[in-house]
C-alpha cells in the first residue's frame, strides 16, 4: 500500500474499473456488493478484478456486505469462494459473516457510529472498525470524529479506519494522528474517471461545496448526506422533506423498485460528504493518489 486509504465502498459508484484502479495505484479497493446486483454477476466481478490485478503490485482488493440483502448468503459464497482479502460489513452486526470469512482468510471490518455499536461489532468478532463519523456521505455518522476515534482507543487497541470528512492527504495524516490506522475518501474518489458516476454527478460534485450537502433521512429512512443541487434539480424543495418516514417507506418511495414517477435514490438523488469541498476536477484514480500522495508527504515534513 502506498496510503492508508480506502477508496470507499459507494452504491451505484464503485465497481470494478475504480477497484482495480484504486488498488493499482496503491489504496485500498472497495465496492459493495450490491452494485453487482447478482452472485453470477459479482463472481465475474470478483473473476474480472483477479485477472486484471494478476502479476502486478496492487493493494487489497475489499468488497462491502449489506448485512440486510435478502441474498446475503450468496453473496458471501461467492466472496469466500473467490479469495477476497478483506470484507466491510454495514447495515447490520458482522456475526452472521464472521466465522465463514475467517476460515476463508478474509479480515472483516464493521461500520460503526456509536460507541455502543462499536462494542457489539468487537464482541462479535471484527477484526477492525470503520468508525463512520459525522460529515461522511450517504449513510452517516452523528458523532465529532475526535472525539469518536479517542473514545473507541480507550477500549479498543485493533485496526480503526477513520470515515467522515477525510479529503486530502494533510486530513489522511490527521486520522492517524488522531489514532486511526486508515481512513476513507469516498466522495472524493466519485469525481474519478474510472467511478461509475453520472457525468452529471460527478460535475455537479466540482460545482458544489460542504454547504451544499444536507443531512436528511426523508431518501433512506436514516441519517443520509444528500446534495442539495440534486434535490431541487428532481422537483423536490429541500426545506420541505419529509423527516419522519420509515426506512420501508423510503424504498418505496425512493428505492430502485419504487413504482412512481419520482426521483431514485443514488441514481437522481446524489449524495455527498463534507469533503466535497475538495473536488475540484475530474482526475483518474492514479492522478488522484499521486496528489494526496504529495499532500501526505508535505503535511508530514
Amino acid at each position: 500500500m502506498r496510503l492508508p486509504l480506502i477508496a470507499a465502498p459507494m452504491l451505484r459508484v464503485s465497481g470494478p474499473d475504480l477497484v482495480v484502479a484504486a488498488c493499482k495505484a496503491g489504496v485500498v479497493g472497495s465496492f459493495p456488493t450490491a452494485n453487482a446486483r447478482t452472485p453470477e454477476r459479482l463472481a465475474d466481478w470478483m473473476s474480472d478484478i483477479s485477472k486484471e490485478l494478476a502479476g502486478t503490485p496492487a493493494a487489497p482488493v475489499c468488497a462491502n456486505l449489506i448485512v440486510r440483502l435478502p441474498n446475503l448468503d450468496e453473496h458471501l459464497a461467492v466472496l469466500t469462494e473467490h479469495g477476497i482479502d478483506m470484507v466491510i460489513t454495514s447495515t447490520g452486526s458482522p456475526e452472521r459473516v464472521v466465522e465463514p470469512l475467517h476460515a476463508a482468510g478474509a479480515l472483516v471490518f464493521a461500520d460503526v457510529a456509536s460507541i455502543r455499536h462499536a462494542h457489539r461489532a468487537i464482541e462479535a468478532g471484527a477484526d477492525g472498525l470503520i468508525l463512520l463519523a459525522a460529515g461522511a456521505g450517504g449513510h452517516t455518522g452523528w458523532l465529532n470524529p475526535f472525539a469518536f476515534v479517542r473514545a473507541v482507543r480507550e477500549f479498543f487497541d485493533g485496526p480503526l479506519v477513520l470515515a467522515g470528512g477525510v479529503c486530502d492527504g494533510a486530513s489522511l495524516l490527521a486520522a492517524q494522528a488522531l489514532g486511526c490506522d486508515l481512513a476513507y475518501m469516498g466522495t472524493r474518489f466519485i469525481a474519478t474517471q474510472e467511478s461509475d458516476a453520472s457525468d452529471e454527478y460527478k460535475n455537479m460534485l466540482v460545482t458544489s461545496d460542504a454547504d451544499d450537502v444536507i443531512l436528511t433521512q426523508a431518501f433512506t429512512g436514516l441519517p443520509t448526506s444528500m446534495l442539495r443541487p440534486a434535490i431541487t434539480a428532481a422537483g423536490l424543495d429541500p426545506t420541505a422533506l419529509d423527516e419522519t418516514v420509515t426506512p420501508e417507506e423510503a424504498k418505496d418511495l425512493y428505492g430502485p423498485a419504487a413504482t412512481g414517477i419520482g426521483p431514485k435514490r443514488w441514481t437522481d438523488l446524489f449524495s455527498a460528504g463534507h469533503a466535497v469541498s475538495s473536488v475540484h476536477d475530474i482526475p483518474t484514480v492514479a492522478e488522484l493518489v499521486e496528489r494526496i500522495s504529495t499532500q501526505y508527504d508535505a503535511a508530514r515534513a
